[in-house]
């Protein structure tokens, strides 16, 4: 969460105000949901959840956020929530969450692809992020777009924990 709230202010410029878009396995994925606790920390944040059925956005998660002011919306339509939004943080459908139900898995993955149709429904200075590795859940023509913000996202990882061992090793 710290690494992607820190991608959000360098690509975006502010964290306060933001509509930021969670896509995909929101049940499992740790990434969505740490960074859906720490945006409760800004001001006039919006957050769009876009899943399948099957892997919606936890509960926890949800009246954590409306404890804390946060305003949230479920959707299935990933066209017009790409449209508002200043980050569509897409995650991957992940098999190994379903075990045995491969049907499940099935009937999930591939719902919610980014693709250069959501890019052209996008602003401009709205960014794509994904904690990586991806499968298909983003095409690659994507990543020729100044938006596809992940590559950046996955390096400023580095800063992030060279920061956090400083603070760790020497203090401030």
């Amino acid at each position: 969460a710290l690494l992607d709230v820190y991608t959000v202010e360098r690509e975006i410029g502010k964290l306060d105000g933001i509509r930021v878009g969670l896509v995909g396995d929101l049940a499992n994925g740790r990434t969505v949901r740490s960074l859906a606790y720490l945006l409760a920390e800004y001001q006039d944040v919006k957050i769009y959840f876009v899943s399948p059925d099957v892997v919606k956005m936890k509960d926890d998660i949800k009246k954590y956020l409306t404890r804390r002011g946060v305003e949230w919306e479920e959707s299935g339509d990933l066209m017009e929530v790409a449209s508002k939004c200043d980050v569509v943080y897409q995650t991957r459908i992940q098999r190994e969450r379903f075990g045995e139900r491969i049907d499940l898995y099935e009937e999930a993955r591939g719902k919610y692809i980014v693709d250069e149709n959501v890019l052209k429904v996008m602003q401009k200075h709205a960014v794509v992020m994904h904690p990586l590795p991806r499968l298909d859940e983003i095409t690659v023509d994507v990543d020729a777009d100044p938006r596809a913000a992940y590559f950046r996202q996955a390096k400023n990882g580095l800063y992030i924990r060279m920061a956090l061992l400083k603070l760790l090793l020497v203090g401030w």
